[in-house]
Order: structure tokens, then C-alpha cells, then sequence
């Protein structure tokens, strides 16, 4: 987030924005529950096309995993997912409160241990151990200015929320 990104944008034209949806939220409660989509299709070689609503992305295997590298890491993916998102949550947040940025950054970044994914070692838990998130603010910010964005950005970064506190999944193969 640029301070470029942010001209014409602030607190009024955030709010004006939101406003409306915060009332019918309030009246509707079942209207703010929204399902959101992903698909993929297998493809050779161990990758997939991933529809981002924007173009198709071709996932396949990590290096560490015997990929050749050309092809998207869904755990990098997962880890640009968490990044947006934060990014666009600090955005919005610094907006409602008014605090001036001239810029804002985001990296993630995570462990990995291949043995688990690989199947090596029955011990070695298949995913992350540890995912970091740093904001890297510039601007003119008190101590308090950016403890708030830090504290209210992790709170309403829907990324960050699902995975710090997990949820309901579940994975099958429907027959036809």
C-alpha cells in the first residue's frame, strides 16, 4: 500500500461505503454469511489450474518436493493469501481511524519441514510450524497509532483468524 494507492480514500469514503452493509448486517444477520469458492483442475506432472477470478494460476509441487519450479507453491500461495489480506485489512483499518500512512507493508513468511510432506518421518507434522506476519508501517505514527493498527489489523484480517484459530474442514470424494 502505497500513499498513491490512497488518494481520493479516508475514513468518509470508507465508512459511506460500509455503512449501509453494517445496517443491513445489524436487520439481516444471515445476510452477511457468504460462501466463498475456490476450484482447481488437475493437471500433468503434478500440478493444477487454479481459477483466481482474474486468470489461472498453475500450482504444482515445491522444489523441496521435486518440483522444477516453474509452477506456483500452493504453501507460497497460502502465505501471499495471509500478506493481501493483512494488507488490505491494515489499509482499511488505518482509513476508520485516520491515521496517516505513507506506507504500509506486509510479509509472511513460514516453516516448512519436507519430511513431513514426503512422508519420511511419520513424527513430522505435514505443514507449517510457525507463520510470521510483519507490518512494516511508515509514516509519522505514535506508539499508540501503531499499536492499534498491529492490534486491529490481527484481529480483522480474515485470513490471519482462520488460520490462528483453525476451523471446521473437511475433505472427500463424492462419487458421481
Amino acid at each position: 500500500m502505497e500513499a498513491g494507492d490512497r488518494a481520493g480514500r479516508g475514513p468518509q469514503r470508507l465508512r459511506a461505503v460500509q455503512e449501509p452493509l453494517k445496517r443491513r448486517y445489524r436487520q439481516h444477520p444471515e445476510a452477511a454469511r457468504v460462501t466463498l469458492r475456490a476450484s482447481a483442475v488437475a493437471g500433468e506432472g503434478a500440478t493444477c489450474s487454479v481459477d483466481t477470478g482474474r486468470a489461472l494460476a498453475r500450482a504444482g509441487l515445491h522444489p523441496a518436493t521435486g518440483g522444477d519450479g516453474r509452477s506456483l507453491c500452493s504453501g507460497d500461495m497460502l502465505l501471499q493469501a495471509l500478506a493481501a489480506c493483512a494488507g488490505v485489512t491494515l489499509s482499511a483499518v488505518a482509513d476508520s481511524l485516520g491515521i496517516a500512512l505513507r506506507s504500509g507493508r506486509v510479509e509472511a513468511e513460514g516453516d516448512l519441514d519436507f519430511r513431513g510432506t514426503l512422508g519420511l518421518d511419520p513424527d513430522t507434522p505435514v505443514g507449517f510450524s510457525a507463520i510470521r506476519v510483519s507490518l512494516l508501517l511508515d509514516g509519522d505514527l505514535t506508539p499508540g497509532e501503531r499499536v492499534r493498527l498491529l492490534e486491529r489489523t490481527r484481529r480483522y484480517c480474515v485470513v490471519y483468524q482462520t488460520l490462528l484459530g483453525g476451523c471446521a474442514m473437511a475433505m472427500e470424494a463424492p462419487t458421481a
